[in-house]
């Protein structure tokens, strides 16, 4: 038996009663599979209804049209945060969106995204993510919060907002527990985006595979994990939480939020990219080829 519910065409959910697992599907190929901030928040509606099913133990993630998720939808960078009281800060009175936040209103703001992450990183459930084309910004994260990853070889993955947002960006944490330092660090300080295929042999996902295998292969380990004991599964997972949380993290899953809503405030030197203000003054499009084009380094040749 089979349940689909579509509240909202972009993040579409569906639950395989018979295999107990749960399929959420960001559908927002347009742009990628970006999400707002509305779409997250379905995202994680649909996460809660499963924590709490007990007949569920699997949810298989992924995107629609064979893209994972670009991340957060940069259209409109500062609208992530909003305000108060819905247009501006208190007493601001029409103020656009679009206008810098306050840093307290920053940390607001982050706070909660970061508790989506926490929750999505310790849900209680099996976690299998089907990731191909591309998985950017905070579709990288989550591709990398699942417990089994099954991820095409030629899926572009990085996080390209560090070139303009810092690179003090994303749960922190997690990236150095889960690439590894010196990975990390070279994701993060160049914004480079790579393919799967060139850290397969670092094992940083579950299985790397051909694009035509990813969503069979994901259903193989989708179902694979089903098949598992309910309640140990749970307990499981509750105990790898806290083994991550005594042996990695403690306190660094705070300081990620923290430092993302410092680090993205930043004050551009000249000669530097400034990603808002080019896309202000050019458009998204002509905003991104321009970004592309300054942070192009030619490799050496060799001799």
């Amino acid at each position: 038996m089979t349940d689909v519910e579509t509240h909202d065409s972009r993040v579409l959910f569906e639950v395989d009663r018979d295999n107990r697992i749960a399929t959420i599907t960001l559908n927002n190929p347009k742009q990628r599979n970006s999400y707002d901030a509305a779409m997250r928040d379905a995202l994680a509606r649909h996460l809660d209804t499963v924590a709490e099913d007990d007949d569920v133990t699997v949810v298989l993630l992924r995107g629609a049209e064979g893209v994972f998720s670009t991340g957060a939808d940069m259209n409109n960078a500062y609208g992530w945060y909003g305000n108060e009281n819905g247009s501006g800060g208190p007493g601001s009175g029409d103020k656009p969106a679009k206008s810098r936040p306050s840093q307290r209103r920053r940390l607001t703001v982050d706070r909660k995204s970061f508790g989506f992450y926490h929750n999505f990183m310790g849900f209680p459930k099996v976690t299998v993510g089907e990731i191909g084309g591309y998985a950017l910004g905070g579709g990288f994260e989550m591709a990398l919060m699942t417990d089994i990853s099954v991820i095409a070889r030629d899926t572009k993955i990085g996080m390209p907002a560090t070139r303009f947002l810092g690179p003090a960006l994303g749960s922190l944490h997690m990236f150095f527990h889960r690439l590894g330092p010196v990975l990390a660090r070279r994701m993060l300080l160049t914004g480079d985006i790579i393919e799967a295929a060139s850290v397969e042999h670092l094992g940083v996902f579950t299985e790397t595979c051909s694009p035509t295998a990813v969503t069979a292969r994901a259903r193989y380990w989708a179902e694979k994990a089903a098949r598992m004991p309910a309640d140990g599964v749970v307990m499981a997972k509750e105990a790898f939480r806290l083994v991550e949380q005594s042996q990695a993290y403690q306190g660094e899953e705070v300081a990620s939020y923290i430092f993302h809503a410092y680090g993205t405030n930043l004050q551009f030197a000249p000669g530097e990219f400034n990603f808002v203000k080019t896309r202000a003054q050019h458009g998204t499009k002509e905003a991104f080829r321009l970004r592309d084009e300054h942070f192009y380094v030619p490799e050496p040749e060799e001799t």
